[in-house]
């Protein structure tokens, strides 16, 4: 991101997101707090909308160059689980309980419609880490790697349930648990 007045505009708005939600922030709150115009604001972005999309594109990118850094290494199979589950740990700290409640509820279709892709696409370069992994005799043989996929996007679902995240002190806490279980399964790790 090259133009400061963008880059003023996206950390604004991610901060006030964050604190706030991106339903009750207003365009006007976000050229108040990053001192540009609305003008300006429409520049770089057509609406709030597009501008809730870049910021989690932006998130997204950057925990994908790191997660690809990890896969991509020459540390054993068993370490880039590990530090994959470090870095989904720390991406999931980053985003705020009021983020995530409107991104889930109160998001417009064409932003759920976006975000479902960018997941898909991201769980589908993780399926294929796996069936690679699963072809050197890193994971299960017997393990049907198109299961791995279903149950990661089973696992964005139950991160949506509103009873099961009434068991958890915040958004992240939930999606720590669903990762570790997902690695781990019930059984205490052997260290």
């Amino acid at each position: 991101m090259n133009n400061p007045k963008k880059q003023q505009i996206v950390s604004t708005a991610r901060d006030l997101f964050w604190k706030f939600g991106f339903r009750r922030v207003s365009i006007e709150e976000i050229c108040r707090e990053a001192n540009v115009s609305k003008m300006t604001f429409y520049k770089h972005f057509k609406n709030k909308d597009e501008l809730v999309k870049y910021i989690i594109d932006f998130i997204t990118g950057i925990a994908m160059k790191k997660y690809r850094e990890i896969m991509d290494s020459d540390i054993p199979f068993t370490e880039k689980v590990e530090k994959s589950i470090q870095l989904k740990m720390e991406s999931s700290n980053d985003m705020s309980q009021e983020f995530f409640d409107d991104f889930h509820k109160n998001a417009s279709p064409e932003l759920h419609d976006h975000f479902n892709k960018l997941v898909h696409a991201n769980l589908n370069t993780i399926q294929n880490d796996y069936i690679k992994a699963q072809k050197q005799g890193d994971v299960r043989p017997d393990i049907n790697p198109n299961f791995i996929l279903y149950y990661l996007d089973k696992m964005l679902e139950m991160a949506k349930d509103e009873n099961l995240m009434r068991l958890y002190k915040s958004p992240p806490d939930l999606i720590n648990e669903l990762t570790r279980f997902f690695f781990y399964g019930i059984l205490s790790r052997k260290t």
